[in-house]
């Protein structure tokens, strides 16, 4: 077998992904987390540090240039197109209100953990944070209407604290995750304000609707909805578009939840 015979094979192998040379660019992995930590060091200088150190005005500069870059290749693969440059000024334009929010969520971590000595600590050491200030900054580009970059994002949050959070999930003020580890939040998950979750927490998809020839219909609710001050303590599973959980609300530890409940409510498992 020859190079060029076993290339045409690899080539012809699959032809349910477009091949990468159809586009005139491919977004860089490697460059879009570069992005991030720069985005991260902007937003908490001396916190999140970038080697060689620059002045914040350069960074942003940077960011502004490497950014435009990645979403004009990102916007090649969706029909429905904008420009790279204002949609990346747009987002640029949101981040003192993600660092409000951000400095929100440090608040309800630092006052909801009593391990947590200080709001710097949380800053340098927490996992749930760190999962969080990547959720924040791609949602922004997901509701953009930017697509791979922001699943670029907080996959690479998903590998570094096991927190997994899509990009397209909604999420209030205030929001509190403790450890972490395992805990998935879906698409169009809606989280209200002042929410706290323990590790192994679910909000997932019931079921997938399906069309004619059997593939999942996509732009549908399928995650829950969870209320204002609700506590999901750890290896919980809550599922289906439908579902509501109401504000106040604490649902306990290993409980499977697929119905709504009223606001106030305590769920918990029970042996049989």
């Amino acid at each position: 077998m020859t190079y060029d015979s076993l290339l045409k094979e690899l080539a012809a192998a699959d032809d349910t992904v477009r091949h990468a040379g159809a586009h005139p660019a491919v977004p860089d992995r490697k460059t879009v987390i570069d992005i991030l930590k720069d985005l991260q060091a902007l937003l908490f200088p001396g916190y999140f540090r970038r080697e060689p150190p620059i002045p914040l005005a350069e960074l942003l500069a940077k960011i502004e240039a490497c950014l435009t870059c990645q979403v004009e290749c990102a916007l090649g693969f969706q029909e429905k197109t904008g420009d790279a440059g204002e949609i990346c000024r747009a987002f640029l334009s949101r981040l003192p209100a993600i660092k409000a929010m951000l400095l929100k969520d440090i608040e309800a971590l630092y006052l909801g953990d009593p391990a947590a000595k200080s709001r710097e600590e949380i800053l340098i050491c927490y996992p749930g944070f760190y999962a969080i200030s990547i959720y924040r900054m791609a949602h922004e580009l997901y509701v953009l209407g930017v697509p791979l970059l922001p699943r670029i994002m907080t996959e690479y949050a998903h590998e570094k604290t096991g927190i997994d959070i899509h990009a397209g999930a909604t999420i209030g003020e205030y929001f509190f995750i403790d450890h972490g580890t395992g805990i998935v939040i879906g698409e169009t998950t809606v989280i209200g304000h002042h929410v706290k979750l323990y590790q192994g927490v679910t909000l997932g998809a019931k079921s997938f609707e399906t069309d004619e020839n059997g593939n999942p219909i996509k732009n549908v609710k399928r995650h829950p909805n969870i209320g204002n001050h609700v506590v999901i303590y750890a290896n919980a599973t809550i599922l289906g578009g439908e579902t509501t959980v109401g504000d106040h609300s604490v649902i306990g530890g290993n409980v499977w939840l697929i119905h709504s409940v009223p606001p106030g409510t305590v769920v918990y498992y029970k042996e049989k």
